[in-house]
């Protein structure tokens, strides 16, 4: 049985930034504020909507290019990936104000994850960052039938963790994906199978032999 303090512990040491990268003085420091949780960033592939007050031109969702900056004729000289989605705001604002005097804007990133294994729809999403493990998953058409909740694997930057999802309070629940993360939810235990498959198989020989002795 696993041991729940240390379960929470793993998942902790996974959602977080590591306590190196968070002591690097070359890191650019936050805002004040509330804490925030650390997502991770966009990386080529993933997306980014952003909306500009009255110029539709600069609106849409964007795809992230190989080098990092935005596929739009325009964008494309503004970096994006590297750096938390504020510095991105910041950048894009610097970049605005050589249309707009006080640009008004918003923007939102889309990151791209995998979910697969027994789920009902799965494939390749773009979704906001705060979006959680459980919601990916609800994202993708939920469980199939033979989705087992308890065995949810998900890997990230080539680690991987296994949560149970099975309970409705379970702190794995609110654990949000990253950039690449593969969410893939496990299948259940053939021993139901193993169990349930010779006991239908014996009773429908049963019933084909009490059906010979009958036309008999």
């Amino acid at each position: 049985m696993n041991n729940p303090t240390r379960t929470l512990a793993v998942l902790i040491a996974f959602a977080l930034p590591s306590a190196a990268s968070a002591q690097n003085p070359g890191t650019v420091a936050k805002p004040a504020g509330p804490p925030v949780i650390e997502t991770g960033g966009l990386n080529p592939g993933d997306a980014i909507r952003i909306v500009v007050w009255r110029k539709p031109e600069f609106s849409g969702d964007f795809l992230i290019a190989a080098n990092g900056t935005v596929i739009h004729p325009l964008y494309r000289e503004v970096q994006v990936t590297g750096v938390p989605i504020y510095v991105v705001e910041d950048r894009l604002r610097t970049f605005l104000t050589k249309y707009e005097t006080a640009p008004q804007f918003v923007i939102q990133a889309l990151v791209r994850i995998i979910v697969g294994g027994e789920v009902r729809k799965p494939d390749l999403y773009s979704v906001p960052p705060e979006t959680t493990i459980t919601q990916a998953i609800t994202l993708a058409g939920g469980p199939t039938d033979q989705g087992e909740l308890r065995q949810v694997r998900v890997i990230r930057d080539r680690q991987e963790v296994k949560i149970d999802l099975s309970k409705p309070d379970s702190e794995a629940g609110v654990l949000q994906i990253r950039s690449g993360d593969q969410v893939l939810v496990g299948r259940k235990s053939k021993s139901f199978l193993t169990v349930i498959g010779p006991i239908s198989s014996t009773i429908a020989a049963a019933a084909a032999i009490t059906t010979v002795i009958r036309r008999r």
